[in-house]
């Protein structure tokens, strides 16, 4: 997509940003009557968990069929890591046509950086946009994720993207590997579980994507291959689960997800864990307690 081609796209982004999802830090999405649920027992939850797994814990989910929200630390900030991904794979579907999606990208050894098992074996030949995006959010694979950034105009590109459709909490600043180098009270690369879930919600389930990009972008998560063990591992058997994972410094990890209770309207789910020393231990375990703190609070069990 040539410079003129991505301004007329960001003034017809920019002028549809009212009909999309809002996510400043502590509004309710603007698609939606949210009424809180969540309740003495799971603020307790939520504050055992933190306890337990001696962890930050962020929790948003939002029941799309009855507006129902459950809020933990829902408005504090967290390094997003590798979710962006899912909102990068957004951007450059809306960005282009879908058969754009097949033009192939190239890329060389210089371009490559740490956890890139996809791109790695495809040097020589270069990958279609489509199998980049797929790298990206199945394979979590950090260079195609860079290729994305290159192919949106950067980073700021997709922090322009994200404005467009109400998202002004999320700060995009840095490409992969150096936006996972987070520490506390740097707002670079980090966002709020509420944002991310909106922003989420905007893009693979409400109508910022035409039907057939949405479709693609929904395929893609709900493939993931790295989050079996977060927040699918915390629904009950037989819901599907479209998600992207991230993880990084001070011991982030991260999941948001769009979670499909069978014969239910789809349930958006962001949890967002850190901890205090910059080498410590990541934990999935959390974030499907959390995931089953949710279910339970929403009536879904």
């Amino acid at each position: 997509m040539n410079d003129l081609a991505r301004r007329v796209l960001a003034a017809a982004l920019a002028a549809t940003a009212l009909t999309a999802c809002s996510t400043a830090e502590g509004a309710a999405p603007a698609t939606s009557s949210a009424t809180t649920t969540t309740t003495d027992r799971s603020a307790a939850d939520f504050a055992e968990l933190e306890k337990a797994f001696d962890a930050r814990l962020g929790v948003y989910a939002i029941d799309t069929g009855t507006g129902r929200e459950v809020a933990h630390r829902d408005g504090e900030r967290f390094a997003y890591a590798s979710t962006h991904k899912a909102l990068s794979t957004a951007a450059v579907l809306r960005a282009n046509t879908l058969p754009e999606l097949e033009e192939v990208v190239t890329y060389t050894a210089a371009d490559l950086v740490a956890n890139s098992p996809v791109t790695e074996k495809h040097v020589d030949t270069g990958m279609t946009l489509r199998e980049v995006a797929d790298a990206a959010i199945r394979y979590s694979d950090n260079t195609a994720a860079n290729l994305l950034f290159r192919e949106l105009g950067g980073p700021a590109a997709l922090g322009e993207a994200l404005r467009a459709i109400g998202d002004t909490t999320t700060h995009v600043d840095r490409l992969e590997t150096e936006l996972n180098d987070t520490a506390p009270g740097d707002v670079r690369d980090t966002s709020t579980p509420r944002a991310l879930a909106t922003s989420l919600r905007a893009v693979a389930v409400d109508d910022v994507l035409p039907a057939e990009k949405r479709e693609v972008l929904v395929d893609l998560l709900r493939r993931n291959t790295t989050g079996d063990k977060t927040i699918r591992a915390g629904v009950p058997d037989g819901w599907v689960v479209g998600d992207k994972t991230g993880s990084a410094a001070y011991g982030t990890r991260n999941d948001i997800a769009v979670v499909w209770p069978p014969g239910r309207a789809p349930v958006v789910l962001a949890v967002l864990t850190d901890r205090d020393t910059v080498d410590a231990t990541r934990d999935d375990v959390l974030l499907a307690r959390a995931t089953e703190v949710v279910v339970d609070a929403l009536g879904l069990a």
